[in-house]
């Protein structure tokens, strides 16, 4: 089920604080998208919606709003798209993951996980575990690395060697987990595929060779950009030119 978030207060103090025309004029138009919404008109409340957004606002709940508004009219890619941006704001709201999740199940394209056995044993937590929690793991683990050093100092023996051993161990990977999922969300764009269905081709022309074919909602990697065009990264095997505005950058 589809919950529309209504608490407005926190969203119409920035679009007060950042938005040159009235906050008034932007609550109206969320309550008119609310309203539309409630009537199972959901291009108008997707209008409404656009309007703030149009403005500079960004904001969680409203992200999430519009992409709730967008799946019931049955826009997967749209909708993919503003569940993607509203999560880098709100990674932990549950509403927000139920729904993100339950539309990734009407994705047709299934991306492989190419990683080695190894990497998902050791790995496994960033699937189960939001980048917050995987930073205070982190922390939490450095500061009970830095007492099990102190207690061997105040003891002056060698005792508690396993646990630091092991502490140490999880410490550098938790802690290079940090540093993986800072620089892939402040240096790596994604996107996610807009169109119904888009053909992947080899160059920039429409003669080029279609290598493979994608459909609303996939998530991929921008991997560079000319002109009009990104090259894009799916998985192994699977990287090509397609248009830009076939897909909208998260």
């Amino acid at each position: 089920m589809m919950i529309l978030k209504r608490s407005i207060w926190s969203l119409l103090l920035v679009a007060f604080l950042a938005a040159p025309i009235k906050a008034d004029e932007l609550t109206r138009a969320f309550l008119d998208g609310a309203k539309n919404y409630d009537a199972g008109n959901y291009d108008a409340a997707i209008a409404e919606f656009s309007k703030i957004i149009a403005v500079g606002i960004k904001n969680g709940k409203l992200f999430y709003n519009i992409g709730n508004a967008y799946l019931k009219s049955g826009d997967l890619g749209n909708a993919m798209l503003w569940y993607e941006r509203a999560l880098k704001l709100r990674p932990n709201d549950p509403d927000l993951k139920f729904n993100h999740q339950y539309a990734l199940t009407l994705v047709k394209d299934a991306k492989e996980d190419n990683r080695g056995p190894i990497l998902k044993v050791l790995f496994f937590w960033q699937h189960f575990l939001s980048a917050a929690t995987v930073q205070w793991t982190a922390l939490t683990l450095n500061l009970l690395f830095w007492l099990i050093l102190a207690l061997q100092a105040l003891r002056r023996k060698r005792t508690l060697q396993l646990p630091r051993y092991v502490v140490l161990v999880l410490t550098v990977v938790f802690t290079l987990t940090v540093f993986y999922n800072h620089y892939t969300s402040n240096y790596v764009k994604h996107a996610v595929i807009l169109a119904d269905k888009i053909s992947v081709r080899s160059g920039l022309t429409q003669d080029s060779t279609e290598l493979f074919v994608l459909h609303a909602g996939s998530k991929v990697k921008i991997d560079k950009d000319n002109k009009d065009f990104y090259r894009i990264y799916f998985s192994d095997g699977k990287i090509g030119w397609l248009r830009q505005s076939d897909v909208g950058v998260i």
